[in-house]
């Protein structure tokens, strides 16, 4: 027979002893977060005692609602979004990954297109290509979903746990919400989004070792390794490494320069470990040297225009250290704008800026960071969202990044012939295994190619029918807003159309290509 039930009263207030600290009433009797907390022995009225739950104060729910929010939640929700894969870029990069699996090598010259087919090629990302088509076998467009989670989680996470022992709750809150609204636009399924943790993790170990006021241990340069073979961005972790040595070698007054001398040679080693050589080391370089850059949206600059939520960001920033009139270290004060340089000058360093400005600058707020840290294993309950991203359906909405109906509509006879594509299609194109006439490897193409593309795609059909006569353009698959070209080529009366949908259009040529000679003009 149960007996008479125990009233357990609760109120809330502050310690007068320690104002940071909160009590909490159980049936009368006062506990403070500021003491060990225990269970407390409560007597009902028939004599038998029960437990009272140990309490939790506000603020450690507080912080595990936060970690929630935004180490799982936001980062998950935005990773698992169908805008993962509105990039045509994806679907090369898992093909590529794909053919290195196959043929258990690097390529190292072009496999895919027919208009620089046996170039040579650096395929500079091929660890994260791997990762991807290994994702895309196991679960499909799921298992790419699943990927990109974790390495957001994974960002996220290391983040929180380096900031919390450093900064308040809020302030670690406020700073992982301003890296999610700047990082959003960029998360796709692609190599950059694989390499964000290694950025993160390699700058923390680079600070709190500057703590200490010594270098890393050198098995940290192993990071190095892993990022010179997964991303191109990989240049980057010398100047971060050398702008937080510098910072802990002036505090040290010198002591320290030779080991972060070491330290830094054995980077350098690290970072030379890649699978193309001293090809894969110079590929950035060259990549960032093109012309034509100014023709692909990341390589754009940044304005209020295209992203307005990173100036909005960066005000807010300015704002909140000019008002704590925080003082940033030499070092990582010429880093941050160096970084905010790179940002302005091409959209795609935003992401990067933006990882390095929140691991060092709330540190430097002089917050009060939380006396007991939330634990690690709070990343369990990631297991059943991951769970969920590999079973949910889920199929990336049609559009130029994945045209299905527009290649599936493609005859079967045709998909062997030489086609004219948007640039937008020649991933999904990759994919279907259709070689195609360019697709997001501009480097590859090279600045006069893509730049005649480009006259081609705004209609110039002068130059169309010179690259049609040169590689034997027997169809072409545009997207609908490709309308000055697809209207020169219908109404020219050579092409027609046989398929079109919200997408893109599909036309054949019905008459041969017409070459213009000295002596007049030439049937093929």
């Amino acid at each position: 027979m149960l007996g008479k039930p125990v009233c357990v009263f609760l109120s809330f207030g502050g310690n007068v002893d320690d104002p940071d600290a909160t009590t909490v009433r159980l049936g009368g009797v006062l506990v403070s977060d500021s003491t060990p907390r225990r269970a407390t022995p409560l007597r009902a009225a028939n004599g038998s005692t029960a437990r009272a739950p140990v309490d939790i104060p506000p603020r450690e729910i507080v912080g595990h609602f936060l970690f929630i929010a935004f180490v799982l939640g936001i980062p998950f929700g935005i990773a698992t979004s169908s805008l993962a894969f509105r990039d045509g870029d994806v679907s090369w990069q898992v093909a590529a990954g794909q053919w290195i699996i196959a043929h258990a090598r690097i390529p190292t010259a072009d496999p895919f297109s027919f208009t620089a087919a046996g170039r040579p090629w650096v395929a500079m990302e091929w660890l994260s290509e791997i990762v991807y088509a290994t994702a895309y076998r196991l679960a499909g467009w799921n298992g790419l979903a699943a990927t990109v989670a974790c390495a957001t989680v994974a960002l996220n996470a290391l983040i929180f746990f380096y900031l919390q022992r450093r900064a308040s709750i809020v302030v670690v809150a406020v700073s992982l919400f301003m890296l999610d609204i700047v990082v959003a636009p960029f998360v796709l399924a692609r190599p950059h989004v694989l390499a964000w943790p290694l950025l993160a993790a390699w700058t923390i170990v680079l600070l709190r070792a500057a703590e200490e006021k010594r270098p890393p241990s050198l098995w940290w340069t192993l990071l190095l390794v892993v990022w010179t073979n997964a991303h191109a961005s990989f240049p980057l972790a010398l100047p971060i490494a050398a702008a937080i040595a510098f910072d802990s070698v002036i505090e040290a007054r010198w002591t320290n320069v030779r080991q972060w001398i070491v330290f830094g040679i054995v980077s350098v080693v690290a970072l030379s470990c890649n699978a193309n050589g001293l090809a894969g080391l110079l590929q950035p370089f060259k990549t960032a040297s093109l012309t034509m850059l100014h023709l692909i949206g990341e390589w754009h600059p940044s304005s209020t225009a295209n992203t307005p939520e990173f100036f909005g960001v960066l005000l807010l920033a300015i704002g909140v250290i000019s008002w704590s009139g925080v003082r940033v270290p030499a070092g990582r004060l010429l880093l941050l704008l160096v970084l905010l340089g790179l940002a302005f000058l091409h959209v795609r360093h935003q992401s990067t800026f933006i990882i390095v400005a929140v691991l060092v600058v709330p540190a430097l707020l002089n917050s009060k960071p939380a006396r007991s840290p939330l634990p690690k294993w709070l990343l369990l309950g990631f297991v059943p969202m991951l769970a969920y991203a590999l079973i949910s359906p889920r199929t990336p909405p049609e559009g130029p990044a994945n045209p299905r109906s527009l290649i599936a509509a493609v005859p079967t006879a045709l998909r062997s012939q030489p086609v004219f594509n948007e640039y937008s299609f020649g991933g999904p194109l990759i994919l279907a295994g259709i070689k195609p006439y360019i697709d997001g490897r501009g480097e590859l193409y090279g600045d006069a190619f893509v730049e005649d593309y480009s006259n081609i795609i705004g209609g110039d059909m002068a130059a169309f029918n010179r690259a049609a006569q040169r590689h034997d353009i027997r169809w072409t698959m545009l997207p609908r807003d490709s309308k000055a070209l697809i209207a020169a080529l219908e109404g020219s009366g050579k092409w027609r159309r046989i398929y079109a949908d919200r997408v893109g259009v599909i036309d054949v040529r019905t008459v041969p290509i017409t070459a213009p000679t000295a002596s007049g003009a030439k049937q093929r």
